[in-house]
């Protein structure tokens, strides 16, 4: 499976998203059922990188969403510079590369367009980070490499966080 080389929006007509497998039961299922729902539903907008030979085939997806933090979560020296009510940051909901396509660095790729995605919107309605929850201690392992510090931990599941400022370093 070769990856074009641009994400669009997840077009129902287009895709097949029945036949995406990253070997998660969990992400599969989000992609398959849930990711037109939550868009439909205003809630977040999910993003796919398409087969080079086949632009129904899905290599790869990331899912943005907004969400909330509490400040006493983030490490003290951030907090304190922070109001005490809840700080607004982008939520990767998912993320995920089809079984066809690992192995070959393309995790990265949907990363990199997730953290671009969100440092675009953060022009126009700040953010104080990224965050991601990790499925795993692979997941966590994966989004550590590229910055993620761990945020808190709920259900042996870390949320991990990049702060916008470091995101926008990346693209300006």
């Amino acid at each position: 499976m070769t990856p074009s080389s641009t994400f669009i929006e997840l077009d129902k007509s287009i895709h097949d998203r029945k036949s995406f497998d990253c070997g998660t039961e969990e992400l599969n299922n989000f992609l398959q059922q849930f990711a037109m729902r939550h868009r439909d539903a205003g809630i977040s907008k999910t993003m796919v990188l398409p087969a080079k030979d086949n632009e129904a085939d899905i290599c790869a997806y990331y899912t943005l969403s907004h969400t909330e933090i509490q400040r006493q979560t983030l490490p003290q020296s951030l907090a304190k510079k922070l109001p005490h009510y809840p700080i607004p940051v982008m939520l990767i909901a998912q993320l995920a590369v089809h079984k066809g396509a690992q192995g070959h660095g393309l995790g990265k790729a949907p990363l990199i367009r997730a953290l671009q995605h969100a440092y675009e919107v953060n022009l126009h309605l700040p953010s104080y980070a990224v965050v991601v929850d990790a499925l795993d201690d692979a997941v966590q392992g994966f989004y550590e490499q590229y910055g993620f510090k761990v945020l808190d931990t709920d259900n042996h599941r870390a949320r991990l966080f990049l702060p916008m400022k470091t995101v926008a370093q990346l693209f300006t």
